[in-house]
């Protein structure tokens, strides 16, 4: 594959990904008013906050190649461990909302 093929590949795939993020954070940020509380309202704020995290994030992809590799590391790393906590804390309120249902 040509370099500037894939380097515009990789813009456009970084640039849908922060549009995507931009509308993830949009819905988190509407639902807000309508989480009642209870089992989902627990943990809603730290989802949201864990979403803002992650659109700063996907907002620095475009800088990467600018940024020195062991910083890159340390910032991969990072939003791994935060993405990790992030799907674990989702799969909780997602186990706890069934076995509410199911009670």
């Amino acid at each position: 594959m040509d370099f500037s093929v894939l380097s515009i590949a990789t813009t456009a795939l970084n640039f849908a990904a922060i549009i995507f993020m931009f509308y993830c954070l949009y819905l988190v940020l509407s639902l807000r008013s309508s989480i009642p509380g209870g089992v989902i309202g627990k943990h809603w704020n730290f989802l949201s906050m864990l979403v803002v995290l992650f659109t700063l994030g996907f907002l620095t992809t475009p800088f990467f190649d600018q940024i020195p590799d062991n910083i890159l590391r340390l910032l991969v790393a990072i939003i791994f461990l935060f993405g990790a906590v992030y799907v674990s804390l989702t799969i909780r309120m997602v186990y706890n909302v069934i076995r509410e249902l199911v009670e």
